[in-house]
């Protein structure tokens, strides 16, 4: 199958989470990714997981989840000759992807205007916290201060709790998802005139417009957000109850699955009760019909619940954990979790998710995320370094290799000359 992205060749620059997990979404949609590391230690992931023997051999678990799918290129950018390399890599690609502190390429003498005049095709995104302009410019930013910063930590938990940061980096994944649809779009528009564009993803503005309801009852409604735990600000009885057996979450948010719910329970009289006939006065006293529905729920489990409003339209859901979920025939049936069709270190498989959605098709396997600098050597060879030149870069540590045997493979370069030409129209 003919992946949307085959014939685009990125080269991502970044590390840890934003930029690979942009990076990650558009290699499963068919583009050519190259990671560009730095040779000591390259991205700071391949150190991070929950496995220490993984890490320790510069493949963490955090690394695998957001780097199937790619090359490695290890080069040294503060060396004359790296920075070389890596225009001439420029030369042949129509993404770089890269998020560091702003003015780092820049520094570096690699910014965007220097890129763009190597190859105008060039769609340039750079990903930081807070943006390239602004006071917090120059600011150091991860999740944890983002959240922090956006206020998606003052609405969430509950007033004994909060401010309490999400189960899993959402700022820098909200980013990373952002940074893929701005390139999607800027690669249509290169196509369309052979110009690129300069991309700047704020993970704070990135999150922040992920809130969107939450910031509109502010900006339009002049209301204050509020933590309110597991309980749904737009409707009630929507929120998570306790049943005879473990929590579950209900959503009767339309006024035929609150009165679908009521006679589901055995309480049709709520149906009718004053505080709750209405949905504005619902929620005005969810906090009372939320008992007056748990003491009718403790008749039953939460996955004998579930089974019976979700058969009557009320929408409703257990609690799951992690390994529960991606047990569920739902997950395993639709091929959402994919085995890596070969081994990550030599000893040992690995699984990773697909994206959030699918194709006509299934996708193809995926390939290992790359060692260290394992297409280092095929590269360079690509673009016109002799064997000698090769030997003598990697001994000055102006690039790596992956101490396995390097494949001398045969990439399908583009035609320069023919870029250039597109380009100037």
């Amino acid at each position: 199958m003919t992946l949307p992205l085959a014939g685009i060749r990125i080269l991502d620059l970044s590390n840890v989470l934003a930029g690979p997990f942009c990076g990650y979404q558009l290699a499963r949609l068919g583009a050519e990714v190259i990671k560009v590391e730095n040779p000591k230690g390259g991205d700071l992931a391949r150190r991070l997981g929950a496995d220490p023997a993984m890490a320790k051999k510069l493949m963490g678990l955090s690394f695998v989840a957001v780097n199937a799918d790619k090359q490695s290129v290890a080069i040294d950018f503060k060396a004359d000759e790296g920075k070389e390399i890596f225009l001439r890599l420029v030369e042949t690609a129509d993404v770089v992807l890269e998020n560091f502190r702003p003015k780092v390429m820049e520094r570096l003498g690699l910014g965007y205007e220097v890129l763009a005049k190597r190859n105008p095709r060039i769609v340039y995104c750079a990903i930081s916290g807070f943006g390239q302009d602004g006071p917090w410019a120059g600011r150091p930013a991860y999740d944890q201060i983002v959240q922090g910063l956006s206020g998606v930590m003052s609405v969430t938990g509950d007033a004994e709790t909060a401010p309490l940061r999400t189960g899993f980096p959402i700022a820098d994944t909200i980013a990373g998802l952002t940074a893929s649809f701005a390139i999607a779009a800027a690669l249509v528009e290169q196509r369309q005139t052979g110009r690129g564009r300069l991309i700047d993803v704020s993970l704070l503005e990135s999150t922040l417009a992920a809130m969107g309801w939450v910031v509109s009852n502010h900006l339009n409604g002049n209301v204050d957000p509020q933590p309110i735990g597991n309980e749904n600000f737009t409707a009630a009885p929507s929120g998570t109850f306790a049943t005879g057996s473990g929590p579950l979450n209900i959503a009767a948010n339309e006024q035929k699955q609150y009165e679908a719910l009521c006679d589901i329970v055995g309480r049709p009289e709520l149906k009718t009760d004053e505080r709750f006939r209405e949905r504005q006065s619902r929620k005005d006293h969810r906090a009372a019909l939320k008992r007056e529905l748990e003491a009718a729920l403790a008749a039953k489990s939460a996955a004998e619940w579930e089974t019976l409003f979700n058969a009557s339209g009320v929408p409703a859901g257990c609690v799951l954990s992690v390994p529960q979920v991606l047990n569920e025939a739902q997950i395993t049936g639709r091929k959402f979790v994919e085995r890596l069709n070969a081994t990550v270190t030599g000893d040992q498989t690995m699984r990773v998710t697909r994206p959030g959605f699918r194709l006509e098709t299934d996708y193809p396997e995926p390939s290992p995320p790359p060692a260290l600098g394992q297409d280092t050597g095929k590269w360079l060879r690509q673009l016109g370094f002799a064997e000698s030149e090769i030997e003598a870069l990697g001994r000055r540590g102006v690039v790596a290799f992956d101490n396995r045997p390097t494949v001398k493979e045969t990439v399908k370069m583009p035609d320069l000359k023919a870029r250039a030409e597109t380009s100037s129209t």
